[in-house]
């Protein structure tokens, strides 16, 4: 790796999603807090000995953190990212080199994908961050994911129809949701809750969430009649 003078050049050809802190006062300029998206979603302060498999890493920083808090072994997974002819991998490889790591290993894998072979082995925890909204069948892709946790899961995800109690997903057939074709479903709370259970996981509890109301929009049905949209993003913690 260039020396750290040559670090800030670097890092303003990349397109981040974690603003994370690389050491000697220099950091990232991405759209999420790493740190405080660390302590949102609960990841565990002590990692001794536990295998880490963090799914959709883009520029890595939870699977960098996972080997800090003492992880054995760490897998970072991702595919679209990884292969974007505009964003790509660049930010995964300065980070890597940045903080030194000696033990995250790099699979390129598209979740639809996802088995125990191809990420070799389960995992004793598994990260699965800001991607269910991305996929179109929810269902099948918590499958691939439930088949590599051993235990444990934290899964970060968008939430809509928040209002309705029973479970519910919204579907986004085009720009819909942040002006963004990449996301495709808004479950609710209790549509994230009662896919887990079919997926095979026990126990399942809500973590942080950052829940908003805003007026209706045109292509979100109200089902209480209430004329406003409750939305956001929401933790959930996951128990085989």
């Amino acid at each position: 790796m260039e020396s750290t003078a040559a670090l800030p050049e670097q890092i303003r050809r990349i397109h981040w999603w974690y603003a994370m802190d690389l050491g000697d006062g220099i950091r990232t300029p991405g759209v999420v807090d790493a740190e405080r998206r660390a302590e949102e979603v609960g990841l565990p302060a002590d990692l001794t000995g536990k295998r880490v498999l963090d799914i959709g890493t883009w520029d890595g920083f939870m699977a960098f953190e996972a080997e800090r808090r003492g992880a054995s072994r760490v897998v970072a997974m991702d595919h679209v990212v990884w292969n974007d002819p505009v964003v790509g991998k660049a930010g995964f490889e300065l980070a890597r080199a940045a903080f030194g790591s000696t033990l995250v290993e790099d699979v390129d894998c598209d979740v639809y994908d996802l088995t125990p072979e191809a990420v070799g082995g389960t995992f004793d925890l598994v990260l699965f961050l800001g991607v269910l909204y991305h996929v179109q069948d929810p269902v099948y892709v918590l499958k691939r994911v439930a088949a590599v946790a051993e235990n444990h899961l934290i899964l970060e995800t968008h939430v809509d129809l928040v209002e309705c109690d029973r479970p519910a997903i919204a579907y986004y057939p085009g720009t819909e949701c942040a002006n963004d074709l990449s996301n495709w479903v808004g479950p609710n709370p209790p549509a994230v809750e009662a896919m887990l259970r079919t997926v095979g996981f026990s126990r399942v509890e809500r973590g942080w969430s950052d829940i908003r109301s805003s007026p209706r929009r045109p292509w979100s049905y109200d089902v209480v009649g209430s004329g406003r949209s409750r939305y956001g993003r929401m933790v959930f913690h996951a128990w085989k």
